[in-house]
C-alpha cells in the first residue's frame, strides 16, 4: 500500500513510512544542491541525482521520453488518467515486487504534475547500499561463478513471479555491499502470466547488452562461456 494526496496540479505517491515528510521541494535537484545533500549523481539518457537526508539515501529520476519522439516532447506525455501515468505504474509494481519479497529499491515517493492534458513525472526510490551494476563490475573484472549464479537465480525468481522488465540489460541488474542482487528501473515494467515468450525476449535483450557493452568497452571481462553459465543457470530455477 502506498499513500496519495493533491497539492495544486501535482499528485504525490508514498511510502507510508515517509508520507508526512514529503514536499514538493523533494522532486527538485536544485533543493538537494542547495543543502549539499547530493551525495552523487549517474548519467544517462538522463541524470539520476543520489542524495541523503537523515538516515535515508535515495535516488531521484525525472520521467523522460526516448527515442524520435523524445526530441520533440522531451518529457511530456498525455494524460489518460492518474492509474494510466508510466509515474503511477511503476510506483505501483515496485509497491508490488516489495511485497513479494522481490529485491528492488523501496519507492519512496513520486510525483505527477498535470497540465491540461499533459504530465510530467518524478520518482524517488531508496538508493540500494554500495550498488555497483554488473556493468560496472565488468569493466573492473569478471564476474565470479557466485555472482552469475546470483544474477541467473534473481532473474529466474522475478521471471517466476511473472515480473516482466521492460529494459533488461547490464546497467539495470546491481550488486549490494552484500553482493545481493537486485535489479532496478521497472518504468514500463508489469506482472503477466508466467510465459516463455515474454521471458524468452528478456533474456534476449540482457544478451544484447553484454554484447554491446562489450563493443564499447575495450576492458570488458566477459566471455560467452559466461552467457552459457548464466543461462543454464538461470533455466534450472526457471519454473515455467
Amino acid at each position: 500500500m502506498f499513500n496519495q494526496h493533491v497539492k495544486n496540479n501535482h499528485v504525490i505517491l508514498s511510502h507510508p513510512q515517509y508520507s508526512s515528510q514529503i514536499e514538493l521541494d523533494w522532486f527538485n535537484p536544485d533543493f538537494w544542491q542547495q543543502q549539499q545533500k547530493i551525495v552523487g549523481a549517474k548519467k544517462g539518457r538522463a541524470t539520476a541525482w543520489f542524495f541523503k537526508h537523515a538516515d535515508l539515501t535515495a535516488v531521484l529520476r525525472h520521467y523522460w521520453r526516448g527515442g524520435l519522439i523524445g526530441k520533440l516532447l522531451s518529457d511530456q506525455y498525455l494524460y489518460w488518467g492518474l492509474e494510466h501515468t508510466r509515474v503511477y505504474q511503476e510506483f505501483s509494481l515496485m509497491t508490488q515486487l516489495i511485497e513479494l519479497g522481490l529485491n528492488v529499491p523501496k519507492p519512496i515517493a513520486a510525483k505527477v504534475s498535470r497540465h491540461s492534458f499533459i504530465y510530467r513525472g518524478d520518482i524517488i526510490t531508496e538508493a540500494v547500499s554500495g550498488a555497483k551494476s554488473v556493468l560496472d563490475v565488468l569493466i573492473e573484472r569478471p564476474l565470479s561463478d557466485i555472482e552469475i549464479k546470483k544474477v541467473a537465480q534473481t532473474i529466474a525468481q522475478f521471471h517466476n513471479k511473472g515480473v516482466y522488465h521492460a529494459d533488461l540489460n547490464i546497467n539495470n541488474i546491481l550488486f549490494d555491499d552484500s553482493g545481493d542482487v537486485y535489479i532496478i528501473d521497472f518504468d514500463r515494467g508489469e506482472i503477466k502470466v508466467p510465459n516463455k515468450k515474454w521471458q524468452q525476449s528478456n533474456m534476449s535483450r540482457l544478451q544484447r547488452s553484454f554484447l554491446k557493452e562489450q563493443s564499447r568497452n575495450s576492458h570488458f571481462h566477459w566471455q560467452q562461456n559466461d552467457w552459457q553459465t548464466l543461462r543454464n543457470q538461470y533455466n534450472q530455477k526457471l519454473e515455467f
